[in-house]
């Protein structure tokens, strides 16, 4: 699966609930990836929305997918 560059309401409609659940695992590990980078870079100054763009957009795309699968009452499990 291709997740976009832009995430919107339109596209996670059109996922099943196999795919929105896939998505979802994929953007959290981006997002993952990019935060402990930003930590490690940053320490205790961390702070998600003031931090560089790449992380904060990250955040938001996994954000809205794994609002949508909780919606549609979708369990989502990430090891950590």
């Amino acid at each position: 699966m291709i997740i976009p560059v832009r995430v919107d309401a339109r596209w996670i409609s059109s996922l099943d609930n196999a795919n929105l659940l896939s998505a979802e695992l994929t953007l959290h590990e981006d997002f993952r990836l990019h935060e402990r980078t930003e930590k490690a870079r940053s320490g205790a100054r961390y702070m998600l929305l003031n931090g560089p763009s790449n992380l904060v957009n990250a955040w938001l795309r996994w954000l809205l997918v794994s609002n949508a699968a909780r919606s549609r009452g979708l369990a989502v499990h990430h090891h950590r």
